[in-house]
Parts: structure tokens; sequence; C-alpha cells
């Protein structure tokens, strides 16, 4: 750095680290602040860069250059080769009102004698510089840095090393409900929303649950992708109902879908009402779901009849609300059948619980939900052979499939199965609909985290 830049900033100490905190244009950030690979071949810098700059940059530099809404969280910026030049002020404060307020106030100097890496937020960083040269103008925007002081020594580089692997490994990341709850530029967070707020059916309070439990002090568990089958209200949970609406709207215009700039009103308003109809569309093929819940005493009589819980309305299960949309809409997206058309097919199966195809994730024998990716995807192979099979290849993959996993014949036969098979020729399958990928991820530790009562409630996601 060949010229000097002057920073307010507060000196700080917590353990045995002394920090400042300091705002900082982007242009300054873009200048002063560099990622650990541009410091050069230093092995102790490799180990430090374990967040390697990634297609995610991509997205958050879109952010920054089209969102009017942008907001970065700050960074922790390490000063490569000693303290920082530091110089404490004193507010002229006649009246002493900022007593106190003023403590280790000063001024921070980069005056070339240290390099400047980011410990915590590369990708912000890397997305920073980026974007600044596509649009300068941003440079004159701040951010909040916390500098660290990082020593080239023995000890130095341990210090340095756990600060960063605290930082990565103390991280607290959302849960999807919470994302759903507030992200505000996902399209699908904020029409997933107006459902739980309007729709006639799914708007009564417990019928979507976005809150397991709460605990002692205001603590909440955020509802995931189960539901206690004792639960007196529930037909399905945000996170689920959220990924039904992805799967059934996969036509809606690629900015609803992109989850990187909120919609217009306009594309929200269509996109709404697309939403609610083929949402009605399901809860009245599935198995007439909505007569069934208004009609029955409690949700718990629908999904799962004490001592008959095989006569279950497989439609009260999240892993099969899934599954059904997800192979809807990928039967229209294939051209196979038009969306009344399937939904007139799902009509046509049988909805208890004991009855195929959902007997590829429940078993008769112990009158429960059995858990498992692979039982998931074999659920998706048997609904798209029921509902459009590709050809007869398909039909003898997913009875194969279930035989082997389930160690008895699939009692449909090829042959009825056969008369499914749409007079069209499918080559290839299209993309699968994008969703938040923390979705995916968080599944698997939920389901390792369902107590044992709950676990026969609860099966791994369709891919």
């Amino acid at each position: 750095m060949s010229n000097k830049t002057l920073l307010p900033a507060f000196r700080c100490l917590v353990g045995d680290w002394r920090y400042y905190i300091c705002r900082m244009k982007y242009g300054e950030v873009a200048r002063q602040v560099q990622l650990p690979y541009e410091l050069g071949s230093n092995d102790e810098l490799g180990m430090l860069n374990q967040h390697a700059i990634s297609a995610r940059t991509k997205g958050i530099t879109e952010y920054l250059l089209k969102s009017p809404h942008r907001f970065l969280g700050g960074l922790v910026v390490a000063a490569w080769g000693g303290e920082p030049q530091y110089t404490p002020l004193l507010m002229d404060d006649p009246e002493g009102m900022l007593k106190g307020l003023d403590r280790e106030f000063g001024v921070l100097t980069f005056d070339g004698t240290q390099a400047y890496f980011v410990l915590d937020g590369q990708h912000r960083l890397r997305a920073i510089k980026d974007a600044l040269k596509q649009k300068p103008e941003l440079s004159r925007e701040d951010i909040c840095v916390l500098i660290v002081t990082h020593y080239d020594t023995p000890e130095g580089r341990i210090h340095t090393r756990r600060l960063f692997s605290n930082i990565n490994r103390n991280a607290v990341k959302t849960a999807a409900a919470e994302d759903i709850v507030l992200d505000e530029d996902d399209g699908f967070a904020v029409l997933t929303r107006r459902v739980l707020d309007e729709h006639e059916f799914l708007k009564v309070d417990g019928r979507v649950k976005a809150i397991a439990r709460a605990g002692a002090e205001g603590l909440l568990k955020l509802a995931g992708n189960s539901i206690n089958k004792g639960d007196p209200k529930a037909l399905t949970t945000l996170p689920v109902l959220y990924d039904v609406l992805q799967y059934i709207g996969w036509d809606l215009p690629g900015v609803v879908r992109e989850m990187k700039a909120r919609p217009t009103t306009e594309i929200l308003e269509e996109s709404y009402s697309i939403l609610c109809s083929r949402l009605d569309d399901l809860l009245t093929n599935c198995g007439k779901i909505r007569e069934r819940l208004l009609a029955a005493a409690g949700a718990r009589e629908v999904r799962a009849p004490k001592g008959t819980e095989g006569e279950g309305h497989p439609f009260m299960r999240p892993v099969i609300q899934k599954a059904v949309a997800r192979v809807a809409g990928e039967i229209v997206q294939q051209g196979l059948l038009p969306w009344d058309k399937v939904m007139s097919r799902l009509a046509q199966l049988d909805w208890r619980l004991a009855a195929p195809p959902w007997i590829s994730v429940f078993t008769t024998e112990g009158a429960k939900m059995i858990p498992g990716k692979e039982n998931a995807n074999l659920l998706g192979d048997l609904l798209h052979v029921h509902l459009a099979p590709k050809n007869a290849q398909a039909i003898k993959r997913a009875r194969k499939t279930f035989k082997d996993l389930r160690g008895q014949q699939y009692p449909i036969t090829e042959e009825d199965l056969e008369k499914r098979v749409p007079a069209v020729e499918v080559t290839a399958l299209p993309e699968p609909v994008p969703h938040r990928q923390e979705l995916s991820e968080q599944v698997e530790a939920e389901l390792a985290a369902i107590p044992p009562e709950e676990a026969d409630d609860s099966a791994a996601p369709a891919p």
C-alpha cells in the first residue's frame, strides 16, 4: 500500500485477542484487504483458505449489483506482520455527555507496513472486488471490519489458525424455517408466507407447523421435515410446504426461482394464483385430504388411526407430500401428461398407507414409516410408473428395486402398470427444480435427531 489510509476505530479486548472495530468503504476494502491466496505461496495462508472461492461468490456479486436492499455482514481481517498503527483520540466534550463513550476510540493507519487478509468473509470480499469492476459507484458504500493482529511466528500462526477455526466452527447457520420466515428476496419464501396468511384451508392455526415446540425462556425449536404422528392439527410443516411449492412451481418466472432478487408485485401475484390453484388440485385429488381433515375430530385419526395405522392417509406424511408434488411436476415437464391428467390419475390411486405405491415407505408388518433415502427414491420411481411410466423398462426397474429393498414382489403387475404408459416418447429428464441447498443438507441431521417415538413419521426427502 503506497498511500496512507486513516480509519476511525474502537480498540477492543476479548480473551487473548486485541482487535479493532472499523468502518471501511467498499473501495477501501477492495484495495487494502486481500484474499489469502493473493498474498503468495505461503503454506500457512493456504491452511487458512479453507473456504475456497466458489460459485457462491457469483450470487453475492449479483446481489450487490442488483438489489437496492443489499446488505453484507462484517469482515474479520487479520493484519499480517504486527500491530496496526493506532492513535487514540479524545473527543471534545465540555458537558461530559460522552464520558466513557470515547473509551479506546482512535484512528488506525494503513501505512504499508502490514498486509491485510480476510479470515472470515472470503466470499463477500471476492464479491465486493468483482462488483466494483462492474459498478464502481459501489465503492462509496460502507461495511464493518474487525481487524485482528497476526504475527508471523510459530506461536502467532497457531493463534491465528485457532481463531479461524473457532469462527467457522461456532458460526450458527440459520435453520431452513428461519430463512423461509425472514427472506424477502427468495420468491418462494415470500409466496410460502402468503399461503400461510391467506390460503383458506392452510391458514388455519396449526395446519402448517412452523414451530415444533417452545422451550424454557422463550427458546423455540423450529419445525423441520417430520411431524409427530400424534399431532392433533398439522397436515404439513413450513419447510415441506416451501419444497412442495417449488416442485409445483416449475414454470414460474425465473426471478421467482433464482432467489437473488425480490420479484415484482405483479409476478408474485400471478405466481400466487398459479400455486394456489395447483395446491387446491393436490388437496382434492390426493385422496380428498381437505374433506377428510375437515370431517375428522383431529389430524391424528386421519394420519395414523390407533391400531389401524395402515388405514392412515398417505398425504398426511411429509415424505409423500414432497414425492407426489415432485413427480407430478416432473411428469408435466417431461411432456408425458398435462397437469389435469396427472391429477386425474392421482385421484385413482388407493389412498391408504398399506396400499401401493405408499408401501415403499410404509411397512404393514411394523405399521410404521420406513426412513431412508433409498425408500424415498423408490417411492418417486413407483409414483412415476403408476402415473405415467416412460416405458416398460422403467416399470421393470421400479418393481425390481422394490423386491431388492423389501424382499417381496410388488403387488401391481407389469401388465397393469404398462397400461399407464403415455403415447409419447421422452428421451431425457429435465433439470431438477432448484431449491434452497440448506434444506437438503439439514434433512440428514434432522432425521438423526428424531426421537424414537417420532421416527416412523419421517423419511428422507425425494431428491
